[in-house]
């Protein structure tokens, strides 16, 4: 399989989530992608864990808020730039950039002093992309597969 080149900032679709056109930072430096959520409730439905959480698909505008849910894969402890350890959800789901869509796996965390609400670490890169970093936006809106 022939791996897309993509930029360090990229837009994708999260179908599972219900979320499109959202804008992601593309970092393989980071080991893990992780997303940004608010108010992060954890329940049980049959008999599994799950969790709810708002986010914010608009960067543009941070008062759209949604509310999604998604089955807990498990938990993991994260060390962040900073080096502050954190442990986070990690969720599967599905991500749509260009015209492929692969499942991969994202940590729930607050992103809030980040700009981009997504960050694309290169677990789930691996195979796929290669990443130019004097580029961005490489995959035009147009291209994103289900459009």
């Amino acid at each position: 399989m022939a791996k897309q080149t993509v930029g360090v900032i990229e837009r994708c679709h999260l179908p599972k989530l219900e979320i499109t056109d959202l804008h992601v930072r593309v970092d393989t430096g980071a080991k893990t992608s992780s997303l940004h959520v608010d108010n992060l409730q954890e329940f049980e439905q049959d008999g599994e864990l799950w969790v709810s959480f708002d986010i914010h698909p608009d960067y543009h505008n941070v008062d759209y808020i949604v509310r999604r849910k998604a089955k807990v894969k498990g938990q993991r402890t994260i060390k962040s730039s900073n080096a502050t350890k954190e442990q986070r959800c990690v969720i599967d789901t599905e991500i749509i950039m260009g015209n492929e869509k692969w499942s991969i796996e994202l940590t729930l965390t607050d992103r809030s002093g980040m700009t981009y609400l997504m960050l694309l670490g290169r677990e789930a890169m691996i195979g796929r992309l290669v990443v130019d970093p004097e580029l961005e936006y490489v995959l035009q809106p147009e291209s994103l597969a289900g459009d």
